[in-house]
């Protein structure tokens, strides 16, 4: 199991909604983890704040009907989308939805634990708004999702989705998953050191010998997810040089690449 995998149990924990088989995965994989024990914490107190009495503060109807909107359009049957107008069941049952659709099929668990922590970071939100008001950035964040994640999201669900991780020198991991039918690629680090002043990370498609650039991305406290531009084809290797701030002003790799994944 990864990290990825165990938040998605992690916060199923935090709202006591795991299926049986699921916590004990959950716990086996926080055994053999322990460093995990902070993504436990944290979504522990996230959980606990939802509970925690609080003066009320009237939210803006159109932010809160975007965010039930959102919550109300998660897949929860593997694939079904959920009546619009059906807001006010959701938002009066949700764990115990939550929990119907984990304890469906083993086939399914995947993509229904993504609902379960999407949902948790939504009714986050929702706490927000009503405890403390709004915080326009994490609430654009979630409502405006950057095009990687999307992306990512869209890989993931495709029947023909891949992936394929290496680790890096500094102990982290580089995991690229892309999908022929949605012709996306997207490349998701862990503990990738941040380049230095005035320099970037750059991506490449490698085609045999031919390096073809592919964009530019920031690193976010050790972590990136960046949607490679341009066409991947098949046998392409994914490439990560460090470049000069904007990318390589040749066109071409100006360093050693710091990441290689194959993916033929």
């Amino acid at each position: 199991m990864n990290e990825k995998d165990f938040a998605e149990l992690a916060a199923g924990a935090a709202l006591h909604s795991l299926s049986a088989d699921d916590e004990r995965r959950y716990l086996a994989a926080l055994a053999e983890h322990p460093e995990w024990e902070d993504t436990v914490d944290e979504d522990a107190a996230t959980a606990a704040s939802l509970a925690d009495p609080v003066e009320p503060v009237t939210a803006p109807a159109h932010i809160r009907s975007a965010l039930l909107a959102q919550i109300a359009d998660l897949p929860q049957d593997g694939g079904t989308r959920s009546d619009p107008d059906a807001t006010s069941a959701i938002t009066d049952a949700p764990v115990a939805t939550q929990s119907d659709a984990i304890d469906t099929r083993a086939e399914q668990k995947p993509k229904q634990r993504r609902w379960t922590r999407s949902v948790f970071a939504l009714a986050a939100c929702l706490a927000v708004l009503v405890g403390v008001g709004i915080g326009a950035v994490a609430l654009n964040q979630q409502l405006n999702p950057p095009a990687s994640v999307v992306a990512l999201q869209e890989i993931e669900a495709a029947g023909d989705a891949e992936q394929a991780t290496v680790a890096l020198d500094d102990g982290g991991s580089a995991t690229a998953h892309w999908s022929a039918s949605v012709g996306k690629a997207v490349l998701v680090a862990d503990g990738i050191p941040a380049p230095a002043k005035g320099e970037t990370y750059e991506l490449w498609f490698v085609r045999g010998d031919a390096p073809v650039s592919a964009g530019v991305f920031d690193v976010d406290g050790g972590d990136a997810t960046a949607l490679l531009s341009g066409e991947m084809q098949a046998g392409d290797a994914i490439a990560v040089t460090v470049e000069q701030a904007g990318g390589s002003p040749t066109g071409l790799p100006t360093t050693d690449p710091v990441i290689v994944i194959p993916t033929a």
